[in-house]
């Protein structure tokens, strides 16, 4: 059966590709790949370089992620390594503040890139159409640390009401998954002719529900997990056969084994496994020619958040370092922090999009009670002086992680820090006998904690 599924896909492979050496790659081992926050970990790796990414790090073996607590505490995101090229094009556009939209964001592998690379008074909104994928990014988001960013479920065409407002695009479209098939074996059995069809189609219709949302000369980025020309430049083709959009180069480096393609008036970049370290991946850069500058509305609707005013800000001002730069935002009994230079922005997506939420969670307030969330814990701006810290060794942070109470000897009662070689994972309400745990249910360790399996990407700092 695989070699009839292989049979089915040869002719798929564009021509100017050596298919048996791609099909061969298929039966290798894949290599494992990690991005580090460079807001967490300020320290470089003891470990080989993805070449493409300032951050981005090949690791010789895979160990089991979720028994790391710097890998919670967003530390590093597990990802691909092909996919982190798209770094090279975001990066030399941020000499300025960009306004960013990621439209199928899930799990968030690349807003969390692109949030990495963004300068001071920019804005991504990372959006994903399936709900349940959408708690994922959202979650994966907290743990980044950021507050400029608004999470969303919505489909592409609910974004018109922002017609020209964003500098960049990223569509990292759903595809037939032929760059997957070393991965995930799954991948190859559900590939079929016809799934490239139905994905063209779906490609396309996200490219036009999208484009008006683009500002003038603004950039968006197209990539896919496949090899084909169908999905890739064909879909681009005709695309810019009916909109104001030109295909733009961008410079790879020669020794990276990037493959560039031109075909039609389309450029294009190729990931192949037999070629790279990585799995199969294909990017494309369009610029848009015309269109209209975005205006914000004259008047905004009902907010459904209450925005904190600033003299009551002032109380909370001690929660986080760079208050003056963000906006307090209550919803419903949430405090969350939010980028200020997007405050009415935020009002008008709350009022067309469904948000899984905007910034980062801080505290809970009860009646005059400020009971502190993970997302305090885990933001980049945390004021980290306002509370005990208390540093734990690798089961301790492990057993916060799974949602265990804790035992602290020495702990002052109420509210305390914990801490895994100086990253702050959290909060326990320390009571004496033991401290209670509130980390949330859904993000707990749910698998048996075997001590041989227990590791820490610290082993790697250098």
């Amino acid at each position: 059966m695989l070699q009839k599924t292989y049979d089915t896909f040869k002719p798929y492979i564009p021509s100017w590709v050596n298919a048996d050496e791609l099909i061969r790659s298929f039966e290798q081992p894949s290599p494992t790949s990690i991005r580090i926050n460079p807001n967490k970990i300020k320290k470089s790796l003891n470990a080989t370089r993805v070449p493409w990414s300032e951050y981005g790090y090949y690791l010789n073996s895979r160990p089991k992620f979720t028994l790391d607590p710097i890998f919670h505490a967003g530390g590093y995101y597990v990802q691909e390594a092909s996919s982190m090229c798209i770094e090279s094009i975001i990066r030399p556009l941020c000499s300025r503040p960009l306004k960013v939209l990621d439209v199928c964001a899930a799990p968030g592998g690349k807003s969390t890139h692109i949030i990495s690379l963004l300068e001071r008074g920019s804005l991504l909104i990372s959006n994903e159409t399936i709900r349940s994928r959408a708690h994922i990014l959202s979650e994966n988001m907290i743990k980044w640390g950021k507050s400029n960013c608004i999470i969303t479920n919505n489909d592409p065409k609910d974004f018109n009401f922002l017609p020209g407002f964003f500098d960049v695009i990223l569509v990292d479209a759903p595809c037939s998954g032929e760059g997957m098939f070393r991965k995930n074996p799954h991948a190859l059995s559900e590939w079929s002719p016809e799934h490239i069809t139905l994905c063209s189609k779906r490609q396309t219709r996200i490219l036009h529900d999208i484009w008006d949302c683009l500002a003038p000369n603004g950039i968006l980025i197209y990539s896919t997990c496949t090899f084909n020309e169908q999905e890739n430049e064909d879909v681009l083709y005709e695309f810019t056969k009916q909109k104001a959009a030109e295909s733009i180069p961008i410079t790879v480096n020669p020794q990276w084994n990037i493959i560039p393609h031109t075909k039609h008036t389309i450029y294009s970049y190729r990931f192949f496994p037999h070629t790279i370290m990585g799995e199969g991946f294909s990017m494309s850069v369009l610029r848009k020619t015309d269109g209209v500058e975005y205006t914000p509305p004259k008047k905004l609707p009902k907010s459904p958040i209450t925005i904190i005013n600033e003299r009551n800000k002032l109380q909370y001002s001690q929660l986080i370092k760079n208050y003056k730069s963000i906006v307090f935002e209550s919803k419903p009994n949430i405090l969350w922090a939010f980028a200020k230079d997007y405050r009415k922005l935020l009002i008008d997506v709350y009022a067309h999009c469904n948000v899984i939420h905007a910034g980062i969670p801080l505290v809970e307030i009860i009646g005059h009670k400020l009971n502190p969330l993970p997302g305090l814990a885990l933001a980049n701006s945390y004021n980290n002086t306002i509370l005990t810290h208390i540093e734990v060794d690798l089961e301790t942070a492990l057993r916060y992680f799974k949602k265990e109470a804790l035992v602290l000897k020495d702990a002052p009662k109420g509210w305390v820090q914990i801490n895994y070689k100086q990253i702050p994972l959290g909060f326990v309400k320390n009571i004496g006998n033991r401290a209670n745990n509130p980390y949330p249910a859904s993000w707990s360790i749910k698998m048996d904690i075997q001590k041989e399996d227990m590791w820490s990407i610290s082993d790697f700092f250098s």
